[in-house]
């Protein structure tokens, strides 16, 4: 057991204070953590249990009790440090860098500021003042593939040319499919929205089947045209190449953005492509999903159609889908926009490909 101070006291008053503090979304997180420490010492438990519960040391549960005791209220909200701020020496500096690059802790997979500051014998303050100088944010992570497609220039510059320079008399598609789209249902009924209460569902669910989403996003006027399908094979691409024929104007060539699916290429798809000459195909590089442009907008459905969606069928999900390719074709689409260069993405690209390259993988 830890030790017990004195009591803090705490004011009636001042209690209903500090416990609407705990409920307001506007209290600052540090400001929380001394209401929460100030009425738990209230309720009588010892510094460690409190220390433990607020994750903080002992040391500053003393000082909050102090400020408490002298300004009430107020001592808890004064954020000013009194005194010189510690200073940040060259060596404290580099201490904290050599860690946080060269080094994992034991605790976890990376470092915290906690975990930094007790490993390296500094404060937080002065780990969080390293970090932010060096930008380095150990808690943050990305996922990354470096393609490895040996015609990867040629595609990049043939792909973004068509974003940057798109040709006459002719209308650019980003195509793809969007496969094993999930018809969700929920066990219980959602308890919605209300004040002081965020949307609550359960955490389990009631499968009912998939559906695929085939879409081709116009760079042109940012609108798209889709098509559901129950299965994903080379014989619905050709129904949605027959779907993208009608749909487009007469005269009007197609040039079409896709992946490299073996869909795109079978036998049937070929012969089909024969006849119909404005039909022109650009394959992006492999593990290059990023550079076609309906992956952006596949983004906005998941986000804001299906992720939270409750569907008791199939059906009832392609109800969904269908419906927010409307409202997009009606209110949101607009001209898209690329910035990025061939010649800087391939400038990139390398730098990675060094960087990569200078990694020791483990044996």
């Amino acid at each position: 057991m830890g030790r017990i101070p004195e009591p803090i006291r705490l004011k009636a008053a001042d209690r209903r204070e500090l416990q609407r503090w705990l409920r307001s979304r506007n209290t600052t997180k540090g400001v929380a953590d001394r209401a929460r420490a100030a009425l738990l010492l209230d309720d009588g438990l010892s510094v460690g249990e409190v220390a433990a519960r607020v994750d903080v040391d002992r040391t500053t549960l003393y000082k909050w009790r102090r400020r408490y005791a002298e300004r009430g209220l107020d001592g808890l909200v004064d954020g000013h440090r009194s005194g010189r701020p510690t200073k940040i020496t060259p060596e404290i500096a580099e201490r904290i860098l050599t860690m946080t690059v060269e080094r994992i802790p034991r605790e976890a997979t990376h470092w915290s500021i906690r975990l930094m500051a007790d490993a390296a014998g500094v404060t937080r303050h002065q780990v969080q003042e390293v970090w932010k100088a060096a930008d380095l944010k150990p808690h943050r992570l990305r996922t990354f593939k470096i393609s490895n497609d040996p015609r990867f220039a040629e595609k990049v510059i043939d792909v973004v040319g068509l974003y940057m320079n798109p040709p006459e008399n002719a209308m650019v598609l980003s195509v793809d499919e969007k496969t094993q789209v999930q018809a969700l249902d929920r066990t219980q009924p959602m308890l919605p929205l209300r004040e002081g209460q965020i949307e609550r569902r359960t955490h389990d669910y009631k499968r009912h089947g998939t559906a695929s989403l085939y879409a081709a996003f116009d760079i042109a006027s940012g609108e798209v045209i889709g098509r559901i399908t129950s299965k994903h094979r080379a014989k619905e691409f050709l129904a949605f190449l027959r779907q993208l024929d009608r749909s487009a104007p007469a005269g009007v060539d197609l040039h079409l953005i896709l992946d490299n699916s073996s869909t795109h290429s079978t036998p049937a798809v070929k012969a089909w492509l024969g006849k119909h000459s404005r039909f022109k195909l650009h394959f992006t590089p492999t593990s290059a999903s990023w550079l076609n442009a309906v992956e952006g907008w596949f983004a906005q459905l998941e986000r804001r159609a299906l992720h939270r969606g409750v569907f008791s069928s199939v059906g009832h999900l392609r109800e969904e889908i269908r419906r927010y390719i409307k409202v997009h074709n009606d209110s949101l689409a607009k001209p898209f926009k690329w910035t990025k260069t061939a010649k800087s993405i391939l400038a990139k690209v390398g730098r990675a490909r060094q960087a990569l390259e200078q990694v020791k993988l483990p044996n």
